[in-house]
């Protein structure tokens, strides 16, 4: 049994089909209100934060993989997100069941230094700092040998379908409904984006591969990094059309965060809009060569053709 916590998410979806397509029909998918994937799929209700629930989720599972977003709330992360991942590793624990999770990368320092997984942890802001907890709860818990168990990291996500990202709803969606896209602080910084479907296929990957375990992974992205104003220059060959964009400065999300609760709890995560944002995920091509990534001129197609 595989166990998706979190399931009905962009990577929980994406993990959840390839699972199915490659590895295994024996899927149980956990959230609050778990929906169908696959006519197989096992549906459990359970709220993570709660571990007599989690328990019961775990329970019977070969492989879990906590896949868990929460909406962009400080108070909601600090208040959740390490209950969560304490009820999981007790439960994984308990069972002898692996874990498989999917991290993000707000703990990382925000600056043009390449993100390796060495990379240390310097959180700017509350949700960093969150991050930099539960992933450190699990890396404890490892080291401490009580429980086997990899992490997945990922930058800011494009994609089909569900994906959320500030990129998909400042320049993506925008250009798909016929409007001016808004680039965050800097056009001419260079980006490193995860295609959603190319990251839940490299985590079924991982938690596939015995040796994969015990360590930390750069989820794959297209080496070519491009700045917002190559990305929209794409859309606009993809697109037939000239597409003209505006540029949002820091000065406006920091105006706005006073007015507008979103536009303050992304305010933390622009210093790495400012300069080039370079996630290295050399380790994961070479250990895995033929691993299909997707382009970002394909990316875009996809989502615009």
């Amino acid at each position: 049994m595989h166990t998706v916590l979190g399931a009905n998410g962009p990577i929980g979806e994406e993990l959840t089909r390839e699972l199915y397509r490659t590895f295994t029909h024996d899927i149980r998918l956990v959230s609050r209100n778990p929906v169908k994937i696959h006519d197989t799929d096992q549906l459990v209700k359970a709220d993570l934060t709660d571990p007599e629930a989690t328990d019961r989720a775990v329970k019977g599972s070969e492989v879990a993989y906590l896949t868990v977003g929460l909406p962009m709330d400080s108070e909601l992360w600090e208040r959740q997100f390490p209950a969560m991942m304490r009820n999981v590793i007790d439960a994984c624990a308990k069972y002898g069941t692996k874990l498989v999770f999917f991290d993000n990368t707000y703990m990382y320092p925000g600056t043009a230094t390449p993100q390796t997984e060495s990379t240390g942890f310097e959180p700017n802001g509350r949700k960093g700092r969150v991050r930099a907890q539960i992933a450190t709860m699990l890396l404890d818990a490892m080291n401490a040998g009580s429980i086997d168990a990899l992490i997945c990291r990922a930058p800011e996500f494009y994609g089909p379908g569900k994906t959320k990202s500030l990129t998909n709803s400042l320049v993506f969606d925008r250009i798909k409904a016929g409007k001016r896209p808004l680039v965050p602080v800097s056009a001419k910084t260079v980006r490193s984006l995860i295609w959603t479907p190319d990251a839940g296929r490299a985590m079924a990957l991982l938690g596939n591969t015995p040796d994969a375990y015990g360590q930390t992974w750069h989820l794959p992205v297209d080496p070519h990094r491009l700045t917002y104003a190559e990305l929209i220059e794409v859309a606009g060959q993809v697109t037939g059309r000239r597409i003209k964009y505006t540029v949002l400065p820091l000065a406006v999300f920091k105006l706005g965060g006073r007015f507008v609760k979103p536009l303050g709890e992304v305010q933390e995560l622009l210093p790495r809009y400012r300069g080039d944002n370079i996630f290295d995920s050399t380790k994961f091509t070479t250990r895995f060569p033929d691993f299909p990534v997707t382009s970002y001129r394909e990316g875009v197609s996809r989502i615009l053709g």
